[in-house]
């Protein structure tokens, strides 16, 4: 079926819209995906509902993440503000904790008298079992009228197969095969709840907060994805021999990088292969909420964003996570599509935190002070525009231990609390293999100054 994707007019020569006119927001927020996408370039995969909508509308190729784990990544695109503001620089900071009065652009929206409901991990999901608490970590009632979590609800199917991958050593990494169907795993109960809310809600303007929860672990998924990637169709990345080591900072952390260092070619096929699985999937689920919107007729009034929270590392620097401030963890998904929108792909960097304003400004509803972006609206009308000059990332080592990284067209620096510092060559190395700091020093001095003038801790961006 083709999707005929629309959203709210982008009118050239005013900024709002009329009131009886106001676009309905679709958000996609897929956890730990990185660019493992047909629509990406990568053919291994197969997402063709993805692929679809970025067929429609404005796939944005280099969208930085100001940081590479969930809550302090969501923490920052939601408010429109780099963690160094928030204060959110980890998975266990409550966001009203740090920034109770805080405007979220589901809760402007909200104000603003859109219908705004969550379903799934759209905020992280702390608080365990704690309703309460798990509330609170939602954002209820301050962002959405209603949310629904759907998480460790995997019941109504049973393992066909699979196991832990690290002996048990790091808990979260297993993947399993089930039976059962889309709607026995929280994902596809996820995408049931988007499309019985979009039924409900009539010419009632809305903001709906998808937040799909695979491919992120535990690797679960039902048995036809796994089929998907039959044993012998997948490859595995290779370091390359003359890859410079990484500073200790960067990668190998945590236990993390012991355990990883004991995958065997066995492992990491696994690995891969129920990634790829999970990421197909959540494709699928996607399909599902698209075409509602197709039956419907919605196209015409709906913004659709796609995105992924942050990247992931499938063994590059035999690193099988995220929170690194290596492309590969700081790049992530970003699609935006639009009616006035032709397809294309915007080459240019841009932010995570360009999405408040992006989505303030295609609503007609004014910005709150402090944000940090800037609105994506002219690169949506012409992607061929260059995009920002810079995207900055950030990552924590415990209290003491932080790592910052600058994005230009065409180099990657990045400079750790305990003097490393790493520069890597776009132009001749996307891969980030080889660390070229020490034959580099003007750029990387030009960087460095760059990096110090944009930091919040200094001004708020501009």
């Amino acid at each position: 079926m083709k999707f005929f994707v629309f959203a709210c007019t982008l009118f050239v020569a005013t900024t709002s819209l009329a009131a009886d006119s106001r676009p309905n927001i679709l958000l996609i927020a897929v956890d730990d995906l990185r660019d493992t996408l047909g629509c990406y370039g990568n053919p291994a995969v197969q997402t063709p509902h993805i692929d679809r909508l970025a067929e429609q509308g404005v796939r944005f190729e280099r969208s930085y993440v100001q940081y590479p784990v969930c809550n302090a990544s969501r923490t920052s695109f939601l408010t429109g503000r780099r963690p160094d503001q928030t204060g959110v620089t980890d998975n266990a900071t409550l966001m009203r904790d740090k920034l109770p009065d805080v405007v979220t652009f589901p809760q402007l929206l909200k104000e603003q008298g859109w219908h705004s409901a969550a379903f799934g991990k759209i905020f992280h999901l702390g608080g365990g079992r704690n309703a309460s608490l798990r509330e609170r970590w939602m954002d209820l009632p301050k962002s959405w009228h209603s949310a629904e979590a759907f998480r460790a609800t995997e019941t109504g199917s049973r393992k066909l197969a699979g196991r832990n991958l690290t002996g048990d050593k790091l808990n979260w990494c297993h993947w399993g095969m089930m039976d059962g169907g889309d709607d026995d795993q929280p994902d596809g109960q996820i995408a049931s709840a988007v499309i019985a809310r979009i039924e409900s809600l009539g010419d009632e303007p809305w903001i709906i907060g998808a937040g799909f929860m695979k491919p992120h672990d535990p690797f679960v998924a039902p048995k036809k994805y796994f089929d998907l990637y039959p044993e012998g169709s997948l490859q595995l990345y290779r370091d390359p021999a003359d890859q410079t080591p990484a500073p200790p900072l960067a990668v190998g952390f945590g236990g993390y990088g012991e355990a990883f260092g004991k995958f065997t070619d066995v492992e990491r096929l696994e690995f891969l292969r129920a990634y790829y699985a999970c990421t197909s999937f959540m494709d699928a689920q996607v399909g599902r909420v698209l075409e509602t919107l197709d039956r419907l007729e919605l196209w015409d009034n709906t913004v659709v964003i796609f995105l992924g929270d942050h990247g992931y590392h499938l063994g590059e620097r035999e690193w099988w996570n995220k929170n690194t401030l290596f492309d590969r963890s700081c790049r992530a998904p970003l699609i935006i599509a639009a009616p006035s929108v032709e397809p294309g792909t915007a080459l240019g960097l841009v932010e995570f935190v360009d999405l408040y304003p992006t989505i303030a400004e295609l609503c007609g509803v004014t910005l709150p002070a402090g944000l940090a972006g800037r609105s994506l609206r002219s690169m949506l009308l012409d992607p061929s525009q260059p995009g920002k000059p810079a995207a900055f990332t950030i990552v924590t080592r415990g209290l003491q231990q932080r790592g910052d990284s600058i994005r230009t067209d065409r180099w990657r620096y990045t400079e750790w609390s305990d003097g490393e510092r790493e520069l890597y060559d776009h132009d001749s190395d996307p891969e980030e293999t080889r660390n070229v700091v020490a034959a580099n020093a003007e750029a990387a001095e030009a960087l460095r100054q760059l990096l110090r003038s944009n930091d919040p801790r200094n001004a708020v961006s501009k």
